[in-house]
């Protein structure tokens, strides 16, 4: 599986999908990447964490990241994606 993920809640979203296809709580996934269960909260809701945390995150989930040349979400990009936070 491979996803191009250009926004932190994109990635908190295919994060969160993983740990539920692994049947996961969140308590459980920040046993396994040994980190507290706040670090899980934070990356599945988009927000900041250290780059550790994600890459301890993300191994427990047994996912790796790669990098590659991208450009930047175009405007019309963020903003259906903001529009979509305030749909109903």
């Amino acid at each position: 599986m491979t996803y191009t993920i250009r926004l932190q809640d994109e990635l908190g979203h295919e994060l969160r999908r993983r740990r539920e296809a692994l049947g996961l709580s969140k308590s459980e996934l920040a046993v396994r990447a040994g980190k507290v269960r706040e670090v899980v909260y934070r990356l599945e809701a988009g927000e900041d964490t250290a780059v550790s945390s994600l890459m301890a995150v993300l191994g427990a989930l047994g996912l790796a990241m790669r990098l590659e040349r991208a450009g930047l979400p175009s405007a019309s990009e963020v903003a259906a994606r903001f529009q979509d936070d305030d749909a109903p």
